[in-house]
Parts: C-alpha cells; sequence; structure tokens
C-alpha cells in the first residue's frame, strides 16, 4: 500500500507530468503570499529562490493537513541578470518577449516534499532557453493566440503549445521547461513510499 501525496499546486502542466507519469494525489493549491517569502531571500541564487518558494508552499498546505506527504513547486525566469515574474497583463508579456528576444533565458525549476512541518526532500534543476529573434509581428500573432494562457507562466509561454516557437534551443530536459524537475522528485517519491520502488 502507497502512501497518499497532495500537490500544492493548481498548475495544469504539474499536474499532467504526474498523470503521466501514474503519481496518484490529491491537488489542494496553496494559499501563499509569494512576495512576502521573497523578500526574505533578497540576494539568495534563483535556484535558492525557486527551492524555498517550493517548501514554502508545500509547508501552507502541510500546516492545514497533518500527517500528509505535501509535495511544492515553482519556477522562474531570469534573463540577463533581471528576474521575471508572471505577466500581469497582455502588454507586459509583450515587454517580457521583446526582452527575452535573441538572449538566454535561464528557467529554474525547483520541487519539494515537506510533512509534519519538515522538509523531507527538496531539489532545483535548470534548463537553458535560447530565444530566437522575435519580430513585432510574430509577438502580436504570438499574443493573440497564447493570452490569456499564459498569464499564468513565468517566461510568458507554454512549451507543450505555440511557445515552443519562441526558442531555437534548449539545454536542459523538458521536464525542468515544463516546471518541475520530474527524475528526482520520482526518486525521492520512490524513497518516501508514495511510489512503489
Amino acid at each position: 500500500m502507497t502512501k497518499p501525496l497532495i500537490l500544492a499546486s493548481k498548475s495544469a502542466s504539474r499536474r499532467a507530468m504526474l498523470d503521466a507519469a501514474g503519481v496518484i494525489y490529491h491537488s489542494i493549491p496553496a494559499d501563499l503570499d509569494e512576495r512576502a517569502v521573497e523578500a526574505g531571500l533578497a540576494g539568495a541564487a534563483p535556484a535558492e529562490v525557486a527551492e524555498a518558494l517550493a517548501v514554502a508552499k508545500a509547508a501552507a498546505v502541510a500546516a492545514l493537513h497533518p500527517q500528509a506527504l505535501v509535495l511544492g513547486s515553482d519556477s522562474l525566469v531570469v534573463a540577463q541578470g533581471r528576474r521575471f515574474d508572471k505577466p500581469r497583463t497582455i502588454e507586459e508579456a509583450g515587454e517580457h518577449l521583446r526582452f527575452f528576444s535573441g538572449k538566454v533565458m535561464e528557467l529554474h525549476s525547483a520541487a519539494a516534499l515537506v510533512k509534519d512541518g519538515g522538509c523531507e526532500w527538496s531539489h532545483a534543476s535548470i534548463a537553458r532557453l535560447h530565444v530566437r529573434d522575435l519580430s513585432d509581428e510574430f509577438i502580436a500573432h504570438y499574443l493573440a493566440l497564447e493570452w490569456p494562457a499564459i498569464s499564468h507562466t513565468v517566461g510568458a509561454f507554454r512549451i507543450e503549445g505555440p511557445g515552443v516557437q519562441l526558442f531555437s534551443a534548449i539545454e536542459g530536459d523538458q521536464f525542468t521547461v515544463l516546471g518541475m524537475p520530474l527524475l528526482p522528485l520520482l526518486e525521492a517519491l520512490r524513497e518516501e513510499g508514495v511510489l512503489i520502488a
């Protein structure tokens, strides 16, 4: 008999990854002020911030569900040393895309498992996405197709959709790009008894 798992997220791509991998879980999104958590992490490396947010999300849900093993996850994007959050408006998404054009976007994805107030495991991984030179015409067409779906994504793209057209090359695994370091997570879930080893 395997142990139950709670996913502290409403992310469609993270749910799809777990579903495809055959992981059984319940989804309970975390109610967390991410900016408040980040305020205490000034000067931290992007991977550390993503990992801290993943732990904080899991801990927020675990506090309401004692004894449960809770999975938190987070992703953030950095380009030329500048950190990007999810675009709040279509205009902001366009600004992000114009900034990314012709540059390398670093995507940091992290996951954490929390139980009884303690972090049992956490991991962060990185993917480097080479953004091709994007014309204004392409950006306008892309946003017409993808807004508001990309308002929930850092980097203003869904790699499993038309967002793949933004890139000329990608270094890193597809799971990191989708928002969660899945292979290390699956190993941790086997060790925790959530999956059969």
